[in-house]
């Protein structure tokens, strides 16, 4: 139920950020080191690809149509259907060295968005901040070596998030009526020999699924912290997953082949690519921004 399906050879710098959008049955991802955003039709397998004005690292769909973004100069709409992308705020305006990196929904249609330092990736400068519908900006937390996925269990009482270059993910006790988080405590410890923690998706029964950058895999961790099983895949750097389909049942996943040698590219003609799974379970129906 595991074995993975070569999909569509895009060979992305840095895939990431697949989201399905259940409307248009269609998934949509980025390459955030290539300016571009991607849409394919999973029923046709039609790929359109959109070179991007800004350089584009995440999005989330928003409630209103199109999207909210993530780019390397700040939070930004986007419509979906070209190459622009228009600037809401920077929550690291003045900080030159900090951008935003990833984004994830709350089920209030509030937006979370970790901010990291580009300069230096093992710096723990890093901060996460969540965006009210209303465009105000609220620092959450700091003390991050890059953070990267977040996401929310199904019963809205703790939030994930991975701290990259700290080679963990972290959970907080998560407050869904305040947006608030207390209590920040280690999920997850990646071993060294595993790569270091990326994506990170939650599924309908609780369990998390982080990418692994450098470790050849995606791992689905149960509630409690422990691993319920690990997906090989034929690329070292395993950026993100979602959960696509009529049944959410299907996994897509993102690779990247930033930062391999001429070698390594030779010995992994697929990295960048876009992969697919059926694991045997589920997913979450994305939240959209309420703003």
């Amino acid at each position: 139920m595991d074995q993975v399906e070569h999909l569509l050879a895009v060979q992305n710098v840095a895939g990431e950020s697949p989201m399905w959008s259940p409307a248009e049955k269609a998934l949509y991802w980025v390459d955030c080191e290539g300016d571009k955003a991607f849409r394919m039709d999973t029923a046709g397998g039609t790929c359109r690809e959109f070179q991007a004005d800004m350089p584009v690292t995440a999005i989330c769909p928003r409630a209103r149509g199109g999207w909210i973004a993530a780019t390397k100069k700040g939070l930004a709409f986007w419509d979906g259907s070209g190459g622009h992308f228009e600037l809401i705020v920077d929550p690291e305006k003045g900080n030159p060295d900090h951008r935003c990196n990833d984004i994830a929904l709350d089920r209030k249609g509030r937006l979370w968005v970790g901010t990291m330092n580009q300069k230096d990736l093992t710096a723990d400068t890093g901060s996460l901040w969540r965006l009210d519908p209303d465009l105000s900006l609220h620092k959450m937390d700091g003390g991050f070596a890059v953070p990267n996925g977040i996401a929310f269990s199904p019963d809205d009482r703790t939030l994930y998030a991975t701290d990259m270059f700290h080679g963990k993910i972290v959970a907080y006790d998560f407050d869904l009526a305040g947006g608030t988080i207390a209590n920040k405590r280690d999920f997850a410890v990646v071993p060294k020999e595993a790569g270091i923690p990326d994506g990170l998706i939650v599924d309908a029964e609780g369990c998390l699924w982080s990418a692994h950058w450098g470790g050849w895999r995606v791992t689905r961790y149960r509630p409690d912290g422990s691993v319920e099983r690990e997906v090989r895949l034929p690329a070292a750097n395993v950026t993100c997953m979602a959960f696509a389909g009529e049944d959410l049942d299907e996994l897509y996943i993102t690779t990247a082949w930033a930062f391999l040698s001429d070698q390594e590219r030779q010995q992994q003609p697929q990295a960048g690519d876009l992969f697919r799974a059926r694991p045997g379970v589920r997913g979450l129906k994305e939240p959209a921004f309420a703003g």
